[in-house]
């Protein structure tokens, strides 16, 4: 099941420039924390190249974002890779903190880490508590339909249709108010199964979720249906006021799309690229 849902609704651009607080980095304890965002004080990138490391907090269970191979292998995923990609572009090793996600923001606030690389979507509210880069990741919602289904084709054709949701997700709102009636179910995986045996009509997902399952499936039995105007951006994420590393993982990530890396990345895990 997709982490978009329950990150709220998600903003289009990152304005990391304009936070302004205190920061110390994860990789030296003893870090003068920033004065002033961007300012004379912020030695967050000077820390992470003193140590010539950056401390990484992932989950770890989230594929195919962070994950172990087989359960118990090495960690692997989306995320994992373009961080790694950016290290390398850096010139610094990297050093993984593995955090249940209901902890994993308050690990970066505590400086456990120097940054979270999570799929963490930018919000407005998390703009005002944290210091972003600029997005790796680029998705919105779609419709998934069965492939034989021609009678829905937008949102709007969803009315009276039967859509399978969590309910504790945004897609069950948006499938509501396009007029949709919702079956119960816990997550993508059975969503995806009834609309697969035809006991529902559709199920409304963010189009990552689905790409990975058509990427580890045979999904020729299903179709994109409708996708969302919106888009949703994820970055990483840094504690306030840390804005020289964050600049300094920009000019990275800005290499890496330019040389094709992120591309690469995006196609390995999702049979397209989700970096733009």
């Amino acid at each position: 099941m997709t982490r978009f849902p329950r990150m709220l609704s998600l903003s289009a651009a990152v304005t990391a420039a304009a936070l302004a607080t205190a920061g110390c980095s994860a990789a030296d304890d003893d870090a003068t924390p920033a004065s002033t965002a961007g300012g004379q004080g912020d030695t967050s990138w000077a820390d992470v190249q003193e140590a010539g490391v950056l401390v990484v907090g992932t989950e770890g269970t989230y594929r195919p974002f962070s994950f172990h191979e087989e359960g118990s292998g090495d960690l692997v995923g989306y995320d994992v890779e373009v961080i790694e990609a950016v290290a390398e572009e850096l010139g610094v090793d990297v050093q993984f903190e593995e955090t249940q996600w209901d902890a994993i923001f308050a690990g970066l606030e505590a400086g456990r880490f120097d940054l979270i690389a999570n799929q963490v979507s930018i919000t407005p509210e998390r703009e005002e508590a944290y210091t972003f880069t600029e997005p790796y990741t680029v998705s919105n919602g779609v419709v998934v339909v069965r492939a034989d289904e021609d009678s829905i084709d937008s949102f709007e054709s969803l009315e009276g249709k039967v859509t399978a949701q969590s309910l504790t997700s945004n897609w069950k709102a948006l499938a509501e108010e396009s007029g949709a009636q919702i079956e119960a179910v816990e997550g993508w995986a059975q969503a995806v199964a009834l609309v697969e045996q035809d006991r529902v009509d559709a199920t409304i997902n963010d189009k990552l979720t689905f790409l990975d399952y058509a990427k580890n499936n045979d999904a020729s039995g299903l179709k994109v249906a409708a996708e969302t105007d919106e888009q949703s951006y994820s970055a990483f994420a840094l504690a306030q006021g840390r804005d020289e590393l964050a600049r300094a993982i920009d000019e990275a990530l800005a290499t890496l799309a330019e040389n094709g890396t992120l591309a690469e990345i995006s196609e390995k895990y999702f049979g397209a690229d989700v970096s733009r």
